[in-house]
């Protein structure tokens, strides 16, 4: 973690750890499982070098383990007994959906600029969409959203949201805010959510999938890194906020 700096930040009783480097508008990066990774400081840094104020929360895990097995299931199992996580529920926003909406605000009164953007990823690749009520949420990018966990037809299409946010961020798309979607194809940990994307925010809806080629092909922006998605995200946030 060369260069970043790291400070906790609070808000209704909630704490965590945070990562901040770089200058210009602010881009909050919610890691996947298990932590912040190497691979997902790579990611980070390049969001930095684009132009952007990045800060990464880090809600499981450590920062700058490699994933392994053990400390998979050990962020794992955390996630699932959290209550800052709704892993199984249907029609329900996550309650670190509010904290993170918090950061964002906190940032983009310290930075400035048009707006902010937030990029999620794994269990957090749908916390973007429930960012995206507040009108500061310009640039909101889903990778591989997997919360709650695919299990059955009606898991598979829920968009962790409760319905009073599913209608606030079908309004904002309505309004012309636009939506980065990235997956495999073949990726059940997604279930059919970009399926109900499409259906529910139209062509605001932006999806970037790729063919997999293995069944393991999950993480678009880091283990199973894409250089053409990594481009896509870095455009849609230099279109949306610069």
């Amino acid at each position: 973690m060369n260069g970043w700096s790291r400070s906790k930040f609070s808000d209704s009783g909630v704490t965590h750890e945070t990562f901040r480097k770089g200058s210009g508008p602010g881009v909050i990066i919610v890691h996947e499982i298990p932590g912040i990774t190497p691979a997902v400081e790579k990611f980070a840094n390049e969001v930095v070098a684009a132009g952007f104020t990045v800060v990464m929360p880090l809600l499981v895990g450590n920062f700058g383990g490699p994933p392994s097995g053990k400390y998979i299931a050990q962020s794992m199992s955390k996630i699932c007994i959290s209550r800052e996580f709704t892993t199984m529920a249907l029609n329900k926003t996550s309650p670190v959906i509010a904290w993170l909406r918090a950061l964002a605000k906190n940032l983009h009164a310290n930075v400035g600029g048009r707006g902010v953007g937030a990029i999620g990823m794994c269990f957090s690749g749908g916390f973007a969409l429930g960012m995206m009520v507040d009108d500061i949420m310009l640039a909101p990018v889903l990778s591989q959203p997997s919360l709650p966990f695919a299990f059955g037809a009606k898991r598979s299409v829920d968009l962790n949201l409760s319905p009073a946010d599913v209608q606030r961020v079908a309004q904002r798309a309505s309004e012309g805010c636009q939506v980065l979607g990235l997956r495999y194809k073949g990726d059940r940990l997604v279930g059919t959510r970009f399926a109900e994307l499409h259906q529910l925010l139209g062509d605001a809806f932006i999806a970037v999938e790729f063919d997999s080629t293995t069944k393991s092909d999950h993480s678009v922006l880091t283990e199973q890194r894409q250089e053409l998605g990594v481009q896509r995200v870095l455009d849609f946030l230099k279109l949306k906020l610069l």
